[in-house]
């Protein structure tokens, strides 16, 4: 198979699709890489590097696009790449449809195979390719809210470990999932006062003996996030449902009840965010101020570390991505059924139902189960 991996385009966005050792490892198993030029260089993959791996360095990601049969990126296609996408075709990425009419109308009518990793399950019930990033996400939520509770950032000036003799920052962590234990790592290792609220009794009793009674842990209700969230420095927002739109966790009123100069940081943004004043930043501008508080609310967090997030991205990807190419898309997705639930997209179906409950009757979809789709 004749695998692509184009640069990335989105705003400060260096991740690549594929490392110089995910290349070899595709090549070795006989499959040809073409791979846009200074695709990685901004994180330590230059060119040379791929082409020591065995892949073929292309100019433009137009050569791209009508040269491969499989199209391996990190983020979503922008409508441009949408429009070079064409049936036959399989493309391998985060797409987070839900909240997207636009890209998931392009998608529709390329007519091409698209497969999601962020729905991509596995045996235990979880999401391997979303994790690294939520892994990173966590981690960095914590360490982006404790910049901008600086002062000079537009924060309240509030130090979150505090020192002896001040009390330490509050932190909020609405979610119980990856995200929100990463987060509350990073936030109890700086000192902080944590609390995390989640709707599952059996997750809180795990997260208890995580972190041994350390971090408070919260059945959460409207009234507890209405409580928590007007006396917290530092709110995450780290719900997911998969495939879907963000729940709104956060309505205008709890918002304007904040203490001035605390933090909102949604990493829910990708799936619309679960504050009702969020809306997407980039890395160029990350924040925005409504009522006092800070939000920070970027699309592509791990981007911002992109070269650690890389390997860890492909660490998860590949050996689906390695099953796409050795057996052709639809018999690797009909001999697993975890990676079948990554397809969202296939010739015109939608096969993803909570993109058709999202985004059904505005763009007139229809669901089509996978299998379906797949033996049709």
């Amino acid at each position: 198979m004749i695998i692509g991996v184009p640069k990335e385009i989105k705003n400060h966005e260096y991740r690549v699709g594929l490392t110089p050792a995910a290349v070899k490892e595709f090549v070795s198993h006989g499959h040809q890489v073409l791979v846009e030029t200074l695709a990685g260089d901004a994180i330590g993959f230059s060119d040379d590097m791929y082409v020591a791996a065995g892949a073929s360095i292309e100019e433009t990601p137009e050569i791209i696009f009508e040269k491969a049969e499989m199209i391996i990126k990190v983020k979503e296609p922008q409508p441009n790449e949408c429009k070079m996408l064409r049936k036959g075709q399989t493309l391998y990425t985060y797409l987070h449809l839900a909240p997207d009419p636009v890209q998931t109308q392009l998608l529709v009518e390329s007519g091409a195979t698209c497969i999601a990793y962020e729905t991509v399950t596995d045996s235990r019930g979880g999401l391997p390719l979303l994790a690294p990033m939520s892994e990173v996400a966590g981690r960095m939520s914590v360490q982006a809210g404790a910049h901008y509770l600086e002062k000079a950032h537009g924060g309240s000036g509030t130090l979150l470990g505090g020192v002896p003799g001040v009390a330490p920052g509050k932190v909020l962590i609405i979610g119980g999932g990856v995200v929100g234990t990463n987060a509350a790592k990073m936030a109890l290792g700086l000192g902080a006062d944590v609390t995390i609220l989640d709707r599952s009794l059996p997750r809180l009793r795990e997260l208890d003996d995580i972190f041994a009674g350390q971090v408070k842990t919260v059945y959460s209700t409207v009234d507890a996030i209405e409580h928590y969230s007007s006396n917290a420095d530092l709110v995450v927002g780290a719900v997911l449902i998969p495939g879907a739109a963000a729940p709104k966790l956060l309505n205008g009123e709890q918002i304007k009840a904040m203490k001035p100069g605390s933090v909102l940081v949604d990493v829910a943004i990708d799936q619309g965010g679960c504050f009702a004043t969020s809306k997407a930043t980039t890395h160029q501008e990350p924040v925005y101020v409504v009522d006092d508080v800070v939000h920070y609310c970027v699309a592509n967090m791990p981007g911002g570390v992109a070269r650690t997030s890389t390997m860890a991205l492909n660490n998860a990807t590949l050996p689906f991505g390695l099953a796409l190419a050795n057996k052709g898309p639809a018999k690797a997705m009909l001999d697993d059924p975890h990676l079948l639930n990554g397809l969202n997209v296939h010739e015109g179906k939608v096969t993803y139902k909570a993109v058709v409950d999202a985004l059904g009757e505005e763009l007139g979809l229809t669901y089509t189960p996978a299998t379906e789709a797949l033996n049709g």
